[in-house]
């Protein structure tokens, strides 16, 4: 088997799923969970029919996650997880966060994780080359704790949580006597250990005063700074360096983008932003939950490295089937009992493929080789499977291997094969609330012979009178359908009788009908309207007698 990493691989069958693509998918990755201990979760290509849905309510099961498509999207690649700050953090702080985790780019967000704005390197290296007025701290509304912090100083009087948010910020190096004709009310002023210096600033209502060098602040000019409320921090730096370090104690919100920011969903799809990722001159993006939420940065160097999803195939291997997208995916195994199609792996894989009824078969015989017990909810969702796509047996795909599993997982599901099994196909041919569409393509596959494209579909019901009506209302709903779907050259639908084994073929597009009566020396369901029903007693299988049979005709 195939070596997994850590990453959740998605175990998904075809579009419009049957109870085999279901049932198949959740006990696969039930297996594949219990075996290696890693995570594998079931997903469905399309919506559940009323027959699965049955089942899946009988077993107390939840249906699968719906995939609508697994192309490479950003939650698939490395998500750099850079931590966000608060947007009041001095620039001082924010460089050295971004030394630290070797960032380029810091995100601040609120408290509850909504993006605000970006400070990038660049804004950083801006803000100490740019030459700004002495009024700068305050017009940025500079809070008092940033300056403790940047001028590694301490606190005498103040409070650190307020803003100094008016004044200008001025070095005290004439003398007493003249200090009083340029200090001006709210001003921050850097000054030495001179008591005098000191004592001025606060008498000419200095809303902070930063002492240098180490110098020790008086009882006195403590309790009269207390009094004229002036903030006063001491530091041991000297007023050359203090003047030089005070403007890095800026918020980063008075520098950072807030406007205009261009940001990523985790579900974005990375062919869909890699145009808009090259176009800007960022390197940094910043990607968001699907609550808008922060979750962290990408650059366009992560998705040089960008791996798909992880798929394991069940109950096909066609491309025209699979979920939209699996040429971006990585498909690690294929679990299957079709004819082969036109999937294409980049590496090897595990492949299994075998001649049986429903691939629900192989996955109890795969139980069985891994030695891993299957309890009721899985047995019955297998059985349901193989009740399902061998028509209870009646189907010609049927193998004794199919027939023995269904046996043995009926006795361990507690159920009664014909009685449930009644109740399972009255519930799938309930259609009387469904859509002509819905009906239609609950159960549609597309196929490929030679140049030829054609889809199928199929209802099968025990009520031969539900078939009638359901003809008359599909023939013109084909017609419809055959010229919307361009690039399909055929379509045929099948409405399959249980109980007498044999289908009314609907056919649609130009030599369809043709097509059926060669293959199958059939008759003309309706000679004189002409309609495009062919009548096939016998045929109940779409892959093992109507798929062969058209592939064979469109090739002679």
């Amino acid at each position: 088997m195939a070596e997994y990493d850590k990453r959740k691989t998605i175990v998904i069958g075809h579009k419009n799923p049957d109870t085999d693509s279901i049932c198949s998918a959740i006990c696969y990755a039930n297996l594949k969970s219990k075996a290696t201990g890693q995570e594998f979760m079931p997903g469905r290509a399309g919506q559940v029919n009323g027959e699965t849905q049955f089942v899946l309510d009988y077993f107390g099961v939840e249906a699968p996650k719906k995939i609508d498509h697994v192309k490479t999207q950003v939650k698939d690649i490395e998500i750099r997880e850079t931590k966000g700050v608060k947007k009041n953090i001095s620039l001082k702080k924010a460089w050295n966060l971004m030394q630290a985790s070797n960032a380029t780019t810091l995100p601040a967000v609120t408290d509850d994780g909504m993006l605000e704005g970006l400070i990038t390197v660049g804004d950083i290296t801006k803000s100490y080359m740019n030459v700004y007025d002495s009024s700068i701290l305050s017009k940025a509304s500079t809070q008092y704790s940033n300056i403790i912090e940047t001028v590694e100083g301490d606190l005498f009087v103040g409070d650190a949580d307020a803003y100094f948010s008016e004044g200008k910020v001025l070095i005290a190096a004439a003398n007493p006597d003249l200090m009083e004709f340029y200090i001006n009310k709210n001003d921050l002023v850097i000054l030495g250990n001179r008591y005098e210096s000191q004592l001025c600033a606060i008498e000419m209502e200095a809303a902070c005063i930063i002492v240098c060098e180490g110098a020790g602040v008086s009882m006195t000019i403590k309790k009269l700074a207390q009094e004229r409320g002036c903030t006063v921090i001491a530091t041991a730096y000297d007023t050359y360096t203090v003047a030089r370090l005070v403007n890095q104690s800026m918020p980063i919100s008075y520098f950072m983008k807030t406007d205009g920011l261009i940001t990523f969903d985790e579900n974005d799809v990375i062919d869909e932003i890699k145009d808009v990722m090259a176009s800007k001159r960022y390197r940094d993006f910043p990607i968001l939950d699907k609550n808008g939420r922060y979750k962290g940065m990408i650059s366009r160097r992560n998705l040089l490295g960008a791996q798909g999803k992880k798929l394991i195939l069940v109950d096909h291997n066609e491309k025209s089937q699979a979920v939209d997208g699996i040429d971006n995916a990585r498909i690690m195994e294929i679990i299957d009992h079709h004819r082969l199609g036109t999937i294409e792996t980049i590496s090897p894989v595990f492949f299994r493929n075998q001649p049986l009824g429903c691939t629900a078969t192989i996955v109890y015989q795969m139980y069985q080789e891994a030695g891993t017990a299957v309890d009721k909810t899985i047995a019955g969702l297998l059985c349901s499977a193989i009740i399902s796509d061998t028509l209870l047996f009646r189907s010609p795909t049927c193998t004794e291997v199919d027939k023995r599993a269904a046996l043995e997982l009926a006795a361990i599901a507690e159920i009664q094969l014909e009685d449930y099994a009644k109740e399972m196909f009255t519930a799938g041919s309930d259609l009387k609330s469904k859509t002509d569409e819905e009906i239609f393509y609950q159960d549609f596959k597309r196929f490929t012979a030679g140049k030829v494209s054609f889809g199928v579909g199929q209802v099968s019901s025990l009520n031969a009178q539900e078939l009638d009506s359901l003809k008359d209302r599909l023939i013109p709903y084909i017609v419809e359908a055959h010229k919307q779907q361009r690039g399909m050259d055929m379509m045929f639908f099948m409405l399959t009788n249980i109980l007498d084994e044999s289908t009314m073929l609907i056919c649609e597009g130009t030599g369809a009908k043709k097509v059926i009566l060669g293959a199958f020396h059939a008759e003309d369901g309706d000679r004189d309207r002409q309609d495009g029903v062919v009548m096939l007693p016998g045929v109940v299988s779409r892959k093992k007698q109507l798929i062969p049979a058209i592939g064979l005709a469109l090739q002679e």
